[in-house]
């Protein structure tokens, strides 16, 4: 099926750039650890790095913990709810927080605008391409809220969070 091809798709862009994201903050950190052990001192550029590291890594990986329930959440009203009760509220959770993220899209967007006049002190990065961060992670959010609230409307999901222990070899 095409919309479950999709929706893996997606999944695995968001595991790739989390994935990527963590991989760069696990080098720059052994980086920063072993001249910090092994040298005088460490290079500049790993701070700045690791904390860029960490806004993509929370960009891309916002929509995979909303899928599998890992974001905060208050759950416990809901879970004494019948069934259907906790679907509706799920799929409401899902509009709210879609039309949340939809409202923040423009300002999130001139924030990025903002960061094409400033430059990142040790690395000289164009801070668009940092703040960029901000808008995958309202637009990634918004994205999996959206899917959510399909795959309640096709049946294809009670509106809980996934179970991805299927997803593992």
């Amino acid at each position: 099926m095409l919309s479950a091809r999709l929706y893996a798709y997606i999944i695995a862009l968001c595991r790739i750039g989390t994935g990527c994201a963590f991989g760069i903050l696990i080098a720059t950190v052994l980086i920063q650890v072993f001249s910090r052990s092994f040298m005088s001192s460490s290079p500049v550029w790993t701070e700045e790095l690791t904390r860029h590291a960490l806004l993509f890594m929370a960009a891309f990986g916002v929509g995979l913990s909303f899928r599998n329930g890992e974001l905060v959440n208050v759950d416990i009203v809901c879970e004494m709810m019948p069934r259907p009760v906790q679907r509706t509220l799920m799929f409401v959770s899902a509009g709210l927080t879609t039309a949340f993220c939809f409202v923040l899209l423009s300002p999130a967007w001139m924030f990025v605008s903002i960061g094409a006049l400033q430059t990142s002190p040790a690395l000289g990065v164009r801070m668009d391409f940092i703040h960029v961060t901000v808008f995958i992670l309202l637009a990634v959010l918004c994205l999996f809220a959206v899917l959510r609230m399909i795959r309640v409307i096709t049946g294809v999901s009670d509106g809980r969070p996934e179970d991805t222990t299927k997803d593992l070899p």
